[in-house]
Order: C-alpha cells, then structure tokens, then sequence
C-alpha cells in the first residue's frame, strides 16, 4: 500500500484517524489510559499496513522488533561495560545478518556463480566479469533470487540506532514491547523512512497532545506531498523510464540528457514528497518527525548536497559510522579514511548493486577532494555560480549511476550524454505539454520560493495571514481533488525508495 493511492486515502487513513480520535475522546478523562489505546490503534494500523504486503514480511518485522526490544533491555541491564558491549554486538550482527541476507545474498550467489563457472573452463574469465558487472546469472546453481522485504533498510537502521543509543545512554530504554513496537513500526515512516531516533519521539510515545492546528499543518503537508509525487514525479517518471529502456546505443545526447534531468526532477519530488506526506501524517497524530529534504539542488558544493539530501540517512551514518570513527578531529588522512567509508556504506545502504557501490566512490572522491583543496575554491564568492553548475552536474551524473540497471549500461548511457549525434529518437517523442509543465514545476519547486514566501507571509498582519491562509486552503483542496483524479485515472504510482 502506498500514501498515493485510492484504498490509502479513503479507507485505510479514515479508518484509523476515526478509531484513534474515538480512543482519544471515550478515554478523555483518563489520559494514561487514553494514551494507552491511541498507541495500541496506531501499532495495530502499522502492522496491518505492512502486513498487506505479505505475511511472510510481517513475521521478519516482528522477528525485528523481538530482537531490538531484546537487545536493547539486555543492554540497559548489563552488569558491567563487558556484557552490555556483547549484548549491542550480537543485536547489531543480528540486524546486519538479516539486511545481509534479504538485502546482499543475492549479489553474492551471482558472483560466486560466474567464477565457479569460468572457473570450470565453461566461459572466458572476461565473459564471467561482463556477467558480474551485468548482475547476470549463468543459472547453473538454480538458485532462486530472495525477495527483498520493503523498507527493510529503514527499519533495520532505526532498530540498530535505538540499540546503540541507549547503550551510549542517549536515550532510555523502552520496556514497553508494544511503545517499542510502535517506535520502529509506525506506518508513516515505515517503509521509507524518515529515519527517527528513540529520544526524538519518546516523550511523544509517552504522552502527546493533538490539536486543531496541528492536524490541519499536517493535512497541508501531507496534501502538498501528494502533488510533489503524483503530479511532478510520476509524470517526469514516464519519460525516464521510457528512455531507460532503449539501448544506450540507439541514443543521442539530447535523449539522455533529457532522461537525466527527468530522473533527478523525479527522485527528489518522489522522495521529498513521501517524506513530506510521512511528516504531514505523523502531524495528524500528535507527532513531530524532523526535516528529510532542505532544497538540496541549491547546493553549492557535494558536501552541502549531503547536508541537504535525506538528512535523516546522512546524520545517521554521521552519528554512528562517521563520528566513532573519529570524524574530523584526527589526522587528514583518517578523516579521508573516514569520509570514503561512510560513503562507500551509503552507496552500498542503497542496494546490492555495483552502480550503488560506484555511486557512492565518487561521492566519497569528490568529498575527499573539497575537504582537502575544492572546498576552499568553491567557497569564494566569484566561483559560487561555477559551484553550483560543478554540484548539480555531479549530482545529475550521479543519478545516472544511481538509476542504470548495471555499470554496463551506466557507463554506454553516460559515453552517449557527451557523444555528438541525435540517436534514433528525438527528446519529442517522450515529452508532451504536460509533461513539459512537470518540468518547469518542477525546476522553479526545486528552488526556495515557497519557504521565502511562507517567511513573508508571516511577518504579515494578522488579517491578512488570516485572508492568504483561506486562500491557500482552497489551493490545497484544489491540490487534492486534482491529485486524486490522476491517480484514479492513473496506472504509475510506486515509490523508488520502497526498494531500499
């Protein structure tokens, strides 16, 4: 079930915002118990939400939960340092186990696959790599590909954070299964995160108060990320994938260029939207989840991309990756050291797949480059144009890598984007007026218009915030019932980060 659709908006949201107000007003004058049954609503909601998808992901998730809640009492209780340390490892080796086999084993038997065969004199060594790269299978194992559970990465991230946390005494531990439960399990943020830490949701776990205002910021929120997803992403989405599925060889530069800019528009839209929609959820249920998104294609360097891009994932490899490792106060080659690990495990974190892997290297190089000698150069305020057009084109050739099915085609499509010639298509057999709109919505979206103007808005008098907030209200409604239509009449809605 995704956010964007019919069977989410007019049965599974109403259902459960009836049953948890309805708690909340029968329990009214007895607020540990009101708190009580909201919890159990939204816990049992999370759990059929995921569990649609197949009860086989339902039990890893709960299998998840048991081994968190487990681990995180055994680390709170530890007798002294030596046991609460193996307490934490074998609840992380557990985690990464089970990322490692749903997420990576599958990798793993292809490649294991292709050298056993060249191995046995079948194929050529170079026949063997080609089919590595390709992330093909020669089948002679019969090995059947492992389903990747949705979202697994999100909640397997979050657990290891809780865990960690209060072994660091950063957050105390919960003794609730059920509160627990509901920390890693809340539908909004579930399945593509954003990824929240225990201590920023605890006191709301414990005790929240809804409002008016409120839930109506939340309804806003979540109306103005459906639009982001159903009307930019999805649009700009079809060419793409359109584009996507041609041969590198058959393209010109202009086609491939035109796919790049459509799958950086999408991807940002797709994914800042969902966080959008998760934050205007969490909102309607008395809870406040951080930023994921801060217009990142402003950025004027990778290094601010990175503080800009799913900030939610970014500080999380910062809290538990980067700053153990020493962060920046250690020796410039350790902190190059430290900077190519975190990178290498955010491309890896994406999935089993060498255009991840390679994804993140040049993140990795081209951060190591600003930390030691770019950085200072992009910083001057004469070069901030050309810093800008060096960030969003790395950034654009970065998606390329990021989308590309395997290296082999990542590599022939990009050879094509700096190739003379127009190929057999031209950029007007993919685009049509609305899809043109997409594009420039999405572009002018992309740039801190709006926040700017919220900010004016606000140092308005309170009469005339009062008259632009009933005009945006009906914008919003507009927004709704427009969104609505395209998905009903629609047939492409899914999420890209659902795969991670």
């Amino acid at each position: 079930m995704v956010f964007s659709s019919v069977i989410f908006i007019w049965v599974f949201l109403p259902i459960v915002l009836i049953a948890y107000y309805a708690m909340a007003a029968i329990f009214r004058n007895s607020k540990d118990r009101g708190q009580r049954a909201k919890n159990i609503v939204l816990l049992v909601s999370s759990l059929a939400f995921y569990g649609i998808g197949g009860y086989k992901y339902l039990l890893l998730l709960l299998g998840v939960l048991a081994v968190n809640y487990v681990g995180g009492r055994l680390v709170d209780k530890g007798a002294d340092k030596k046991q609460k340390v193996t307490a934490l490892t074998a609840t992380v080796i557990l985690n990464l186990g089970a990322l490692f086999f749903f997420k990576y084993l599958n990798l793993f038997v292809r490649i294991y696959d292709n050298v056993t065969y060249a191995a046995g004199g079948n194929a050529t060594w170079g026949d063997s790599f080609k089919n590595i790269m390709s992330l093909e299978s020669t089948g002679q194992l019969e090995f059947v590909d492992i389903v990747l559970p949705i979202g697994i990465s999100f909640y397997i991230f979050q657990s290891i954070s809780y865990v960690v946390d209060v072994y660091r005494k950063d957050a105390e531990v919960q003794r609730n299964f059920f509160d627990f439960s509901l920390y890693v399990s809340f539908f909004p943020q579930l399945i593509a995160g954003p990824i929240v830490k225990y201590s920023d949701v605890d006191a709301a776990i414990r005790g929240r108060k809804e409002s008016v205002a409120l839930f109506g910021d939340g309804v806003g929120r979540f109306i103005y990320g459906m639009a982001k997803k159903v009307l930019i992403a999805n649009t700009v989405a079809v060419i793409a994938d359109d584009i996507w599925k041609i041969s590198p060889n058959s393209l010109g530069a202009s086609v491939t260029w035109l796919a790049a800019v459509c799958y950086t528009l999408q991807i940002y839209f797709d994914f800042s939207g969902y966080s959008d929609m998760a934050i205007g959820l969490g909102k309607m249920f008395g809870f406040e989840f951080k930023e994921n998104f801060n217009y990142p294609y402003i950025s004027g360097s990778v290094q601010e991309f990175w503080r800009r891009w799913h900030i939610s994932l970014s500080t999380w490899f910062r809290e538990y990756v980067y700053i153990p490792l020493g962060g920046s106060r250690c020796s410039k080659g350790k902190l190059l050291r430290n900077i190519f690990i975190v990178f290498l495990l955010t491309g890896v974190w994406h999935g089993a797949n060498f255009t991840f892997l390679l994804w993140g290297l040049m993140y990795a190089v081209l951060l190591m480059a600003e930390r030691m000698f770019l950085g200072k150069i992009l910083s001057k305020k004469w070069v901030k144009p050309i810093a800008h057009i060096y960030t969003l084109f790395a950034v654009i050739i970065g998606w390329v890598l990021f989308r590309s099915d395997n290296i082999v085609y990542a590599f022939g499509f990009i050879k094509k984007m700096f190739m003379a010639g127009n190929g057999e298509y031209s950029v007007f057999s993919f685009i049509n007026v609305r899809s043109m709109i997409a594009i420039v919505a999405g572009i002018i979206l992309s740039l801190p218009i709006y926040s700017g103007l919220r900010k004016k808005i606000d140092s308005l008098p309170q009469k005339a915030r009062g008259v632009l907030s009933v005009i945006e209200t009906v914008w919003q409604m507009v927004l709704l019932a427009y969104s609505i239509l395209v998905i009903v009449s629609g047939s492409y809605n899914p999420f890209i980060y659902f795969q991670f």
